[in-house]
């Protein structure tokens, strides 16, 4: 068997390898807009509701101390978003590096395939060539 034979399940691997980072570096990059994605509605939120409630179209039936607490709240759950975001920001990058690992891996065995093909085909070649310098020789090629 071949060696550009033998490196075809490790080549299939490390498709199968980059793909699969490929797929995951994907999703981190969609958990990530989710998570800013739910930071700016937060955000906006927190300013629709401070500006409402500043108009004075907030005040009846509603004391300063519950505008504070949920405004409080509302602080709190925007701090915790902005924490997710970057957590989901360093599983993308980590991703990322993954991602990039993987296919400098598959590119070095598609090239090491390559140069394993080339050298066969130059073998051949030069069988090849003794062959036909043999033949040339004897005064052509056997007689069966």
């Amino acid at each position: 068997m071949t060696r550009s034979k033998r490196m075809q399940p490790v080549a299939r691997v490390a498709e199968n390898r980059q793909q699969d980072a490929a797929r995951t570096l994907g999703e981190r990059q969609r958990a990530l807009e989710e998570q800013l994605r739910r930071l700016e509605q937060l955000t906006e939120y927190r300013g629709d509701y401070a500006s409402r409630f500043e108009d004075g179209a907030e005040w009846i039936g509603l004391n300063v101390r519950d505008y504070r607490l949920f405004l409080s709240r509302l602080n709190e759950a925007i701090e915790e978003q902005a924490a997710r975001v970057e957590r989901a920001r360093a599983e993308l990058e980590k991703s990322h590096g993954r991602w990039t690992e993987c296919r400098v891996r598959q590119d070095a065995v598609g090239k090491a395939m390559d140069r394993f093909e080339e050298e066969e085909r130059l073998e051949e070649k030069r069988r090849d060539q003794a062959e036909n310098d043999e033949f040339g020789q004897r005064g052509g090629p056997p007689r069966r």
